[in-house]
């Protein structure tokens, strides 16, 4: 519930401060920061649910395989990889990828040296649709993370990679 003269938190200036700053409680800041992390990801994953319904009309999980292929090689990846990096159980990611098929956003055909295997990719019209959706859904996640993290908040989440500071590139940089 409210308090009557607290204004909305729609802002990051407007937000209170950040539990996990305080430090206070039973949690070391790792799992403080955790916590705020899952609290954001909560919050960008009820946004985004209904653009992706509107714009691409798959469900936020079959969203979330669409994502992972757009990052991977044209040829896909094996059903098996992207059930481990989605955590997804192996039988909840063959309907998933049924109803991608079915909608035409992806193709499966059997590992040529693998009779088990199967591989999956995009299709050319699932990256025309992610192309063309793009510059809203990354406005949705910015939109979203700003509602939630203010300053003292983004300061919690860095607590997850100590040593990582702003523009610190360190690892990606010759």
């Amino acid at each position: 519930m409210a308090v009557p003269d607290e204004q909305p938190a729609d802002l990051p200036s407007d937000l209170p401060e950040c539990p996990s700053m305080q430090g206070t409680g039973l949690l070391p800041a790792e799992l403080r920061a955790w916590m705020l992390l899952l609290a954001a990801t909560g919050a960008v994953e009820q946004r985004l649910r209904s653009v992706v319904k509107e714009r691409l009309d798959v469900s936020h999980d079959e969203f979330l395989v669409l994502c992972l292929l757009a990052e991977m090689p044209r040829e896909g990846i094996r059903m098996t990889r992207i059930a481990d990096l989605l955590g997804r159980p192996k039988t909840r990611l063959t309907y998933q990828i049924a109803c991608l098929q079915h909608a035409g956003l992806v193709t499966r055909r059997s590992v040529h040296d693998d009779r088990r295997g199967v591989e999956v990719a995009l299709t050319d019209k699932a990256r025309r649709l992610l192309r063309e959706a793009s510059d809203q859904l990354a406005e949705t996640v910015t939109e979203a993370l700003a509602s939630v993290m203010g300053p003292e908040q983004r300061e919690a989440a860095c607590g997850l990679l100590p040593g990582l500071t702003g523009n610190d590139r360190s690892t990606t940089t010759p």
